[in-house]
């Protein structure tokens, strides 16, 4: 069955066009097109469908939290078509018995292409690199290992990983966080936690392990991936080893964009996350830097907890917030209302970005006949209140709840089948 986007203006640009879809493919970009099935799109624009590089699934382990299926649902209607669902699971993934079960499970759901996360060390631990390549050779093909949750900390058990990768072809993505820097911290060292009497984490902890890995990389021929940035340091570190021609990336949330530590005044649990939300002057560096091109991509680090893990002392909620449906808000609040971004930009820090970064040869590609239809519909003009019991996502821990936020996904693409559409997940 053809499906026909009449009237869509592919990255907001020029004027509108029908898109026939087709077989899984754009089969033609026109005028007076037809199709078995059409969607009214006028006034709306057309992206590729986006990536995420930082998923939280919780499954194994966690169902009671977030399983592939629910969080699967949320990223089809947060307008993704490929997400990466990290590997602190319980089991960790650190085997490809967990990687190659995430890998058939998202197939199985098939609202998105769900590619499994490696862990870097055996259960997270630090210390025994795990059996990259068998995980990357499994059903899963994973592409990359991650700790994250935890820094790989010791700088030879890093310098290996990523020699190890780089024969493998894989990407090793970093959560840079020297943990003796912040034994007992929940939130960014500065006035703010000084005067609320919570512990604090500085910037140093980031940066550090920044600096320490573009050195390992570069000695290695590696790639490395940082993964959530949150500091105007981190900016001038990546800027400086780009500079060097060390092949790094990096990643900013939507949350370290947006929201900064005046949000720990009410001491809600749902404003704690790792890193911390920083100062004011940090989210302004971040978002120069994704406008720049310092920064690579946004990617969600979508943490969806249980009530009772956020709604407790500050000190004591679990880190992390919900994520794939607010980040194109997000980041069309933060990045295309101010001019920092234009859609076509969108579609390169949300989508090709990610996608060149680890390689997906199907994803992130131009909006041309013949291309895989893996699309995302936006109305830039809607706007929605966020309400975390209606996120599709079995937790609720949405630091948004109650905002208005610009832009709405009319409509995901998965190889042509829709996903998700008018805010229902499937066609």
């Amino acid at each position: 069955m053809t499906i026909l986007l009449k009237g869509v203006r592919p990255y907001g640009e020029g004027e509108p066009v029908d898109v026939l879809v087709d077989e899984g493919q754009i089969a033609e970009i026109g005028s007076g097109l037809s199709g078995d099935e059409t969607i009214d799109c006028t006034g709306q624009i057309l992206l590729p469908g986006f990536v995420d590089l930082h998923t939280h699934l919780r499954e194994p382990g966690r169902e009671y939290a977030e399983d592939i299926e629910t969080g699967s649902a949320a990223a089809a209607l947060g307008g993704y078509t490929a997400v990466f669902a990290m590997a602190n699971t319980e089991p960790v993934a650190d085997t490809a018995v967990v990687t190659d079960h995430v890998w058939h499970r998202g197939r199985q759901v098939g609202l998105v292409d769900v590619h499994p996360v490696g862990a870097v060390t055996v259960g997270l631990q630090g210390k025994q690199l795990t059996e990259m390549g068998l995980m990357a050779a499994g059903a899963g093909g994973v592409r990359m290992f991650s700790d994250d949750g935890v820094c790989v900390d010791d700088p030879l058990v890093m310098r290996r990983a990523l020699e190890y990768a780089s024969g493998l072809g894989v990407l090793i993505a970093q959560h840079a966080e020297e943990p003796r820097l912040t034994v007992g911290s929940v939130a960014h060292e500065g006035p703010q936690a000084a005067r609320l009497g919570l512990a604090g984490w500085p910037r140093a902890a980031e940066e550090s392990i920044v600096a320490r890995d573009a050195l390992l990389a570069r000695d290695a021929g590696a790639r490395v991936h940082i993964c959530h940035a949150s500091t105007a340091g981190t900016v001038e570190l990546v800027r400086w080893a780009k500079e060097q021609g060390i092949a790094i990336s990096a990643e900013v949330t939507p949350h370290h964009l947006l929201l900064d530590d005046s949000r720990l005044e009410t001491y809600d649990g749902r404003n704690r996350v790792n890193p911390p939300l920083r100062e004011a002057s940090d989210a302004v560096a971040l978002r120069q830097a994704l406008a720049d091109g310092v920064i690579d991509c946004v990617a969600t680090d979508h943490a969806p907890h249980a009530e009772h893990e956020k709604m407790c002392e500050f000190a004591n909620a679990r880190p992390g917030m919900l994520g794939l449906q607010t980040a194109l808000s997000v980041v069309v609040e933060t990045m295309v209302r101010p001019g920092l971004l234009t859609w076509r930009d969108v579609a390169r820090v949300m989508s090709e970005a990610p996608a060149r970064i680890v390689g997906l040869p199907d994803q992130g590609r131009p909006l041309d006949v013949g291309e895989p239809a893996n699309l995302t519909v936006v109305d830039p003009e809607a706007t929605w209140t966020v309400k975390g019991p209606e996120l599709a996502s079995r937790s609720d821990n949405t630091p948004y709840e109650d905002m208005e936020l610009p832009a709405v996904v009319v409509a995901t693409m998965l190889r042509g089948r829709i996903t998700a559409r008018d805010g229902k997940v499937g066609p």
